[in-house]
Parts: C-alpha cells; sequence; structure tokens
C-alpha cells in the first residue's frame, strides 16, 4: 500500500542541494512515507545518484525542464492515482524545494497538526534560512543555520502583492501565536489530498501556464476560494538556503537595485503571473473596492519595466495573449468558490 505520505521534489541540476536534503528526510522521526523526485532534463548526475544512492526514491525523469507546476503536478497525480478508494482527507502531499534541510521532527510535528486541525488543507514550517559558506571548497563546505526568518506563511497586502511573512526578520517568535495564514510557500507545504482535488482543473493543481513562480500563491488563493483554512506550525522547522546573508533591502533604492540583480527571466515570470493571478482569482466586487491600491502598482510595474527592463516588456503582451486560457480557469474556480467576497477580503491586509 502506497503511503499516507507522499513527499515531492523538483529538481533541475539540483545535486549542490539535493543529497543534503535526502539525508534530513532519512533522519525523520517518521518513516511512513514515500519520496518521489520529478528530473526535469538535469544534466549534472542526479539521477545516477538517485539510482545507485537511493534505489528506494521514485523518480520520474523529464527529457527537459518543464517547470516547476508542470513536474510537480505529475507527482501529485501519480500519488492520488495510489490512493484510488482510499480516505483522501487522511492523505497528504508535501511539496519540498531541493534547497531545503529539515529538521529531524518536521515532518512529524507537520503530520501532528493535520490530526489537529482536519478542517485545514494546507499546513507550512517555520523555514529560516541557511547559507553555505566556502561554497568553492567541497571539503571545507558548511551549512550555516540563521536565525532569519525564511517565510511563517504567505501574507496577502491590499494591493494585492503576497509575500513571504516576516522574510528577512529575526525570529524571536513573533508570528508564532498567528498560525492562520493567507497560504503557504511552496518551498515547503504540506497539502490534504482531498483539499487539491477540490481545487484541482483539469490535470492542473499548480497552474502550468505559470511555468514558474506564484504558482503556490494562486494555489493558496483558490485554496481559500474553496474554503481551505492554511496554517502555519511554527514548531516544525526547516532551512532554506539563501545567495545572500543579512535583512531583506527595504529601501526604495535597495529594493529597485535588488531586482536589477534578479535574472531577467525571473523578472518576466514575475511580472507576468502577477497578472494572471488577477486574471483568475480577484473577485469582480474585491477589484472594484482595491482598484485605486491595485491600479497605480501594476502602472508603476508597466512603467519600470519599460524604462529599466524594456526587455521584459513581453510579460505583460504575454500575459494578455493568455487572458482567454485564464478566464476559461476564472469561470471554473467560480463553481467551486464557497467563499464569499467579504470573507477573502479579510486576508488582504
Amino acid at each position: 500500500m502506497y503511503p499516507r505520505l507522499s513527499v515531492h521534489i523538483v529538481a533541475w541540476n539540483s545535486m549542490r542541494f539535493l543529497p543534503d536534503l535526502l539525508k534530513t528526510l532519512a533522519a525523520q522521526t517518521v518513516g511512513d512515507f514515500a519520496v518521489l523526485v520529478v528530473d526535469n532534463g538535469s544534466t549534472d548526475g542526479l539521477c545516477d545518484f538517485l539510482r545507485e544512492q537511493y534505489p528506494q526514491i521514485i523518480l520520474l525523469r523529464n527529457a527537459r525542464n518543464l517547470g516547476f507546476s508542470a513536474a510537480h503536478n505529475q507527482a501529485i497525480r501519480y500519488a492520488l492515482e495510489r490512493w484510488q478508494g482510499e480516505d483522501m482527507s487522511d492523505r497528504f502531499v508535501l511539496v519540498a524545494n531541493p534547497d531545503l534541510v529539515l529538521e529531524s521532527d518536521c515532518l512529524e510535528k507537520l503530520m501532528a497538526a493535520t490530526v489537529a486541525h482536519p478542517s485545514v488543507g494546507a499546513f507550512g514550517a517555520k523555514l529560516r534560512r541557511a547559507f553555505g559558506e566556502n561554497q568553492q571548497d567541497e571539503a571545507l563546505f558548511e551549512t550555516v543555520k540563521s536565525d532569519l526568518l525564511d517565510s511563517t506563511g504567505l501574507r496577502a497586502r491590499k494591493n494585492r502583492t503576497v509575500a513571504d511573512r516576516g522574510a528577512g526578520e529575526m525570529d524571536t517568535g513573533q508570528y508564532d501565536d498567528h498560525p492562520e495564514v493567507f497560504g503557504i510557500s511552496a518551498a515547503l507545504a504540506l497539502y490534504r489530498a482531498n483539499a487539491l482535488a477540490d481545487v484541482r482543473l483539469q490535470n492542473e493543481f499548480f497552474d502550468q501556464d505559470f511555468f514558474a513562480y506564484k504558482e503556490d500563491v494562486d494555489l493558496a488563493w483558490r485554496l481559500q476560494s474553496a474554503g481551505w483554512d492554511a496554517r502555519f506550525v511554527p514548531e516544525a522547522f526547516a532551512f532554506h538556503y539563501r545567495g545572500m546573508f543579512g535583512k531583506e533591502r527595504t529601501g526604495l533604492f535597495e529594493r529597485i537595485r535588488n531586482r536589477r540583480g534578479k535574472s531577467t527571466l525571473r523578472s518576466f515570470y514575475s511580472n507576468r503571473n502577477q497578472w494572471l493571478l488577477l486574471m483568475k482569482n480577484e473577485q469582480i466586487i474585491n477589484g472594484l473596492l482595491s482598484l485605486w491600491r491595485v491600479l497605480p502598482l501594476e502602472l508603476a510595474r508597466v512603467l519600470y519595466t519599460a524604462l529599466c527592463e524594456p526587455k521584459n516588456l513581453r510579460a505583460f503582451w504575454d500575459a494578455l495573449r493568455l487572458f482567454p486560457c485564464m478566464m476559461k480557469k476564472r469561470r471554473a474556480i467560480a463553481l467551486q468558490r464557497k467563499r464569499s467576497s467579504r470573507a477573502l477580503r479579510r486576508w488582504f491586509v
């Protein structure tokens, strides 16, 4: 029988991080789970490593990089098919980035929360940041586990941007007494199987049109709309690698510098997918009430892109190209909706 917890990792040339994650999974205080790795066309020997070192891991291989969403959808469909006839309210999918290390009782704490809160559809651990020292020397490489928060769940703002709550802050327990969140970052997210099935759009759970970035926000919004809560579990710990030690850049010019330092491709998907989010999920009444906040920001986004990243103007044209597809999905989401506009509006703070 397939285990009630299925751990899913999408990898693409991830040998720098994946072995550490697999070691921490092997050391978990609970052992009744399966691990499924979807490889998106890696060329760094990852598949050979898994076959030799972890033959028990289920490996799905793609000939090319299909993106985060499509690869995770493959894994979720695999698990759901093996749970046919089982109680889906007691079956769970853990989505995990390869650049994580888990504390030994992380899965035990997350699974305990699913028993205590049976109406919750998504659970998230407390993510802190990890940094690699001596990265160029394998013999001296060391993982530094910091006290800086990476995510305590997703926070939605009135201007319809969504960010990781607490990112870059020192962890003083300031969010431990606030477990209810808009959603969970897909860097590490535990989903109840029947919640995923409830918001399924044909063969999609994560939206494959997004390819990468903000697909977890889209899923969180759809789960909320369909009546599924999300919960932060502060007792469960994991560490997420980050490339820069220090707090988030919060000043205007610092934020611009940080943005310009990101890849062009990442900016393209971030801009485009923000518009796709709004097309699919924003209800008309809520959109009208928040228009004075959202419209100036989106106009500023276009202006900034035109002046500083002109090559990425195609992101907005691509979003318009996908408009008919988003409208089709929007109609399907409306049929799944169980919460009112007011109930959803309370999350945008």
